[in-house]
Parts: C-alpha cells; sequence; structure tokens
C-alpha cells in the first residue's frame, strides 16, 4: 500500500463528502472544532492530520476509519 496514494484517496474521499453534504469548509472547521486552516491544508493534499482530527472531522461527516490486517 502506497502512503502517497493512501492520502490522496483520503483527502479526495473527505473532500467529496463535505460537498454531497452540502457544508463549507468554514462550517465542518466549526461543527468538528478543527482549524479552517487544517481543513484548507487536508483539502489541498497539503496538511498531516493526527488520528485526533481526523476523527474529529469523520464524526461530523458521518463517517469512521477502518483498518486492514495485511496478510
Amino acid at each position: 500500500m502506497d502512503p502517497e496514494n493512501t492520502f490522496k484517496d483520503l483527502q479526495t474521499t473527505l473532500t467529496n463528502r463535505r460537498q454531497v453534504l452540502g457544508i463549507t469548509q468554514e462550517q465542518l472547521s466549526r461543527l468538528s472544532k478543527v482549524g479552517i486552516k487544517t481543513i484548507y491544508k487536508l483539502e489541498q493534499g497539503k496538511g498531516n492530520p493526527s488520528l485526533e482530527t481526523l476523527e474529529k472531522l469523520l464524526e461530523v461527516l458521518g463517517m469512521e476509519i477502518a483498518m486492514k490486517l495485511k496478510k
């Protein structure tokens, strides 16, 4: 699994979900208590969010993190 592609997938998924829900970056920031600059950077592929930050964003977006074990 390529970390670069994984992050790109995460970036795309979060951005698409936010847009589907019809909320702005500003609204997501307020609802999640995550800084607007952090959200902007994440959506531009420039961020390096902590697990805690991701959990806050995903909670508002109605998503969760799932991990798979390698075989």
